[in-house]
């Protein structure tokens, strides 16, 4: 279970970097920040699930579940947010 919640917070930050990072890129504000946003978002899942895997072997699927969960997830508030901000 603890892989789960590990996972969750993954990929909540792993979204909102990919979120900041897509921002920068098509409002024309590339800095060197948003790329290194960009960049990290593809190792952090890597290094957690290499982390989990060496360290929590049982819980490395949890791992995996709870990232996914977590950016579907977040991917649903911000739209659903988005679409209440545009509607006022």
């Amino acid at each position: 279970m603890i892989g789960f919640v590990i996972g969750a917070a993954t990929g909540v930050v792993q979204f909102r970097m990919l979120s900041r990072f897509t921002y920068s890129v098509t409002h024309g504000a590339i800095t060197v920040k948003a790329v290194l946003f960009g960049v990290s978002q593809f190792f952090l899942p890597l290094a957690v699930l290499l982390s989990c895997a060496l360290l929590i072997p049982r819980g490395l699927l949890w791992s995996g579940v709870g990232m996914s969960a977590a950016l579907i997830v977040s991917a649903a508030v911000w739209y659903i947010l988005a679409v209440k901000r545009r509607g006022k």
